[in-house]
């Protein structure tokens, strides 16, 4: 019995923009092109940890309040009166 061979088609040598390029990729398997890409090195630093935690709604609720009012993230904010409480214990 034959294998089919998949018909790829060629990787366009430009895209005219990102959108062009995205709309390429949307539609063709990364896979089918794997001799095109070549391994290249990364370092990655992580920079710290982050952790769920599970709250009640309504803490929530005044969390993203103060949040707003402060002009910050309402993670950071957790993070800032978590860190000052814990500290004074």
């Amino acid at each position: 019995m034959r294998r089919k061979t998949k018909k790829v088609e060629p990787i366009p040598g430009h895209f005219d923009s990102y959108d062009a390029a995205g709309d390429f990729w949307d539609t063709h398997d990364t896979t089918d092109y794997a001799r095109d890409f070549k391994d290249v090195g990364v370092v990655v630093e992580l920079k710290g940890r982050r952790f769920e935690i599970e709250i009640d709604e309504d803490v929530m609720d005044m969390l993203r309040k103060k949040a707003r009012r402060t002009r910050t993230g309402a993670a950071r904010l957790a993070s800032r009166l978590l860190r000052k409480e814990l500290t004074t214990v």
